[in-house]
């Protein structure tokens, strides 16, 4: 957390019931010495009173334009000038509209409107108002101009209904905002690849060959490279993940076919690649150009074809300047396969995980990985897919670094 010292932090907090734990993520950050300005907007105040915040952060908060009692003026382009970073927490649905379209109506709304510095945005709101399609265009458009997401996490709200809408816990705020500086830069000017979700593999028109992967660990991943000043290409089979960071492109594919085609038209470009994907090894030798109908009690075969390797293929025209990394979801003689696999296809590391790991592989939220390359293994306890993702990009970055010496 020495990262946060003598730090500049904006608060913007909203009327929110989750205003309480704004006080937590203050008191966290002045621990860790950095300098806090708290700007509320109107609403928030009947939530949190101004004088416990100015109390916990030795400077007057910040709400109205001006100080009623001698005209004073509250510089919000002067705030925006001041801060290293920015975290409205927390979000409600509201301002999130507001700042989606640019609406400028409080002094919170005005002070995001001129921010220079990242900003993160932590929402929190009842399930159906955050799920509602308005609530998501407007995260999207957030997200869209780089601001940072802080996904809410699951639980009981305010209503007693249990759902998606509670603002994160202030020491996860806390330690994603110091994350942010630790890491902030270390991939700047870096180009990097990275394939993430399933591939459907057609039969028919209704018809698929797929597998269970959400796509989360590998949008976590380019997240993560993103964050850190990462020129980021997503290539994504089908599935709902989303970034929180924007990607300099996306390419969504379907079928391992099409992401083959992705990943080889871009890597040359690319400085690194991580090839998190859960990729078909096998597709139908056809496809029925209409749906297969059942027959009675007859048997029904497909024949299927290798699909072509990807990590292989980028593997045989890496250049010495690039880092190419894949991953080895594994059942049995685990570590074995995957030393197999890092030799074969000219991988410079890659991250294995067991399906014999309670918590790890597809649709989890949580993995456990160990990292191999050719001067060793280092094996990782159980831990969330956004720290797994810091883990592996540390390793991306390190192995950058050795590549240019």
């Amino acid at each position: 957390m020495n990262t946060l010292k003598g730090k500049k932090i904006v608060l913007g907090i909203t009327g929110s019931i989750a205003a309480y734990k704004a006080c937590y993520l203050v008191r966290g950050l002045i621990k860790c010495q950095a300098e806090v300005q708290v700007v509320m907007t109107p609403s928030a105040k009947e939530f949190i009173t101004p004088l416990t915040l100015s109390t916990l952060t030795g400077k007057p908060v910040v709400s109205d334009f001006f100080d009623r009692r001698d005209g004073s003026w509250h510089s919000h382009v002067d705030l925006g000038l001041w801060a290293d970073l920015m975290i409205v927490a927390p979000a409600s649905a509201s301002t999130i509209a507001k700042m989606a379209q640019g609406v400028a109506d409080n002094m919170l709304l005005t002070t995001y409107l001129s921010m220079k510095a990242p900003v993160f945005i932590a929402p929190a709101m009842d399930v159906d108002m955050y799920l509602h399609p308005a609530t998501q265009q407007n995260i999207e458009q957030l997200r869209s101009y780089g601001n940072h997401i802080i996904e809410p996490a699951v639980g009981e709200l305010a209503s007693h209904l249990t759902g998606k809408g509670r603002m994160e816990e202030p020491d996860v705020l806390l330690q994603q905002i110091a994350n942010f500086f630790t890491h902030e830069g270390d991939l700047e000017g870096k180009s990097i690849l990275i394939t993430a979700g399933p591939t459907y593999e057609r039969i028919d028109p209704v018809r698929f060959i797929g597998n269970y992967s959400s796509g989360k660990m590998g949008f976590a991943i380019a997240d993560e490279c993103a964050s850190r000043g990462a020129d980021v290409t997503l290539v994504a089979g089908p599935g709902e993940c989303k970034m929180a960071f924007a990607a300099a492109q996306t390419i969504r594919v379907e079928t391992a076919g099409e992401m083959f085609e992705a990943a080889c038209n871009l890597f040359g470009k690319m400085d690194a690649a991580i090839l998190s994907a859960a990729v078909a090894d096998f597709t139908p030798q056809q496809v029925a150009p209409s749906k297969i109908k059942r027959k009675k009690e007859e048997d029904f075969f497909l024949q299927l074809k290798p699909t072509q390797d990807i990590a292989a293929y980028l593997g045989s025209m890496k250049k010495n300047r690039q880092v190419l990394a894949g991953f080895a979801l594994e059942t049995n003689d685990e570590v074995h396969h995957a030393e197999e696999k890092l030799k074969w296809k000219n991988l410079d590391f890659i991250v294995l995980n067991s399906l014999n790991d309670e918590g790890a592989g597809f649709q989890c939220d949580t993995n456990k990985i160990t990292l191999i390359d050719r001067e060793g293994k280092k094996a990782f306890p159980l831990k969330s897919k956004k720290e797994v993702a810091t883990d592996i990009v540390d390793h991306l970055v390190a192995t950058l670094q050795k590549k240019e010496l």
